[in-house]
């Protein structure tokens, strides 16, 4: 791996020491920022620890390292982050197969999907007591974007790839289904169990793979939760930890089962709140104080969603809606801070999964 100066990996910004002030040396290059992204991935994917491990022992036999546990996503701290660090590496070979980095990326795709890795993958999820909610819905979304990117990814690995996952995919869709009847209420938190950030990327998994009865399923269920919601409690937001927005999550999600003028007049009664000025401050940008402390590191995280969500948001209202520029200017103000904090210095407990959001928003991949 190439050894990036402390200056150019923070986007190539430096702190002029005589005026205290910052000034732009070289303004990076598309290129350049989705390299550094993947810098990111191809460090922690095959990096097993730190590592939590969210693991059900029933014995001592139980008892076993990450990589013994899940040996195709054991990277990246925690399994999730791990699968959306591959997803992250599979979206820059895809979209930018002339990135310098592009034999590192099929590199460590190619040693993280085999037969057997994946064979064992499958059997953790059919494990008794355990496989059913197993990562749900945060990782079990982001798998299903994960083989969405493969599909989208014309080169004869990716089908190969494909292939090899998609014992799993069956899996990870057939125990969905089944917990998708079962859910009484949506869960409206900030991080991993948010169920409306989850819905809208399996709802896209469901449009690419051309699944109707899932897609029909999910769309059943999201306006079942969320089609009678009404004032969002927008000024209770951030709390402290959180990575996705509440809220400006459930706007983005039903922008997809929506149609345009219905989900105009939803939207108007879900978010009263947004202003016809075109000002962006009726939503503002989280400050992480403390970037070692995982918790509240988050905060970057959510600059970085808020601002993909914004942009869907706007992507399905007319020129002529009054909101729609308070909007995108809410998205610009949130893609500067989110992406500043993902090409300055990092800790590791930003950096393992902060580049996935950051491709994310960057190649508008919720948008496609």
């Amino acid at each position: 791996m190439k050894i990036i100066t402390a200056c150019a990996l923070a986007a190539f910004y430096c702190v002029n020491a005589f005026s205290n002030t910052t000034t732009i040396l070289n303004q990076p290059t598309e290129a350049q920022v989705m390299n550094r992204f993947a810098e990111l991935a191809l460090e922690c994917v095959h990096k097993e620890y730190p590592n939590i491990v969210k693991h059900m022992m029933t014995g001592d036999e139980h008892v076993k390292t990450p990589k013994q546990l899940y040996p195709a996503f054991y990277g990246c701290f925690d399994w999730h982050s791990s699968v959306h660090g591959h997803w992250l590496l599979t979206r820059i070979a895809s979209q930018y197969p002339e990135s310098e980095h592009y034999q590192d990326i099929l590199d460590s795709l190619a040693q993280s999907f085999t037969t057997e890795n994946i064979t064992a993958e499958l059997a953790y999820f059919n494990r008794p007591n355990t496989g059913t909610s197993f990562e749900r819905p945060y990782g079990l979304a982001w798998f299903l974007q994960l083989t969405s990117e493969l599909r989208h990814w014309d080169n004869p690995k990716a089908k190969e790839w494909l292939a090899i996952l998609k014992p799993l995919e069956d899996k990870i869709v057939a125990n969905v289904s089944d917990w998708l009847p079962k859910l009484a209420f949506p869960i409206r938190v900030g991080e991993h169990s948010q169920t409306a950030f989850a819905f809208g990327l399996m709802l896209d998994w469901s449009v690419t793979t051309g699944n109707q009865g899932f897609h029909d399923l999910l769309t059943t269920t999201v306006n079942r939760l969320y089609k009678n919601d009404v004032n969002c409690p927008l000024n209770y937001e951030p709390s402290g930890q959180d990575f996705l927005s509440p809220c400006i999550a459930e706007a983005d999600l039903m922008r997809r089962v929506l149609a345009p003028a219905q989900y105009a007049k939803w939207l108007a009664d879900f978010l009263p709140s947004i202003p016809t000025d075109g000002s962006a401050n009726w939503l503002t940008v989280a400050t992480v104080s403390d970037k070692s402390d995982g918790k509240l590191a988050h905060l970057d995280g959510l600059n970085l969603s808020r601002a993909w969500m914004l942009e869907g948001i706007a992507s399905v209202l007319s020129d002529q809606d009054a909101r729609k520029n308070a909007i995108i200017n809410a998205a610009k103000n949130h893609k500067e801070a989110g992406i500043n904090s993902v090409i300055h210095d990092m800790h590791y407990m930003g950096s393992h999964w902060l580049g996935s959001f950051a491709t994310y928003l960057e190649t508008q991949a919720g948008l496609q």
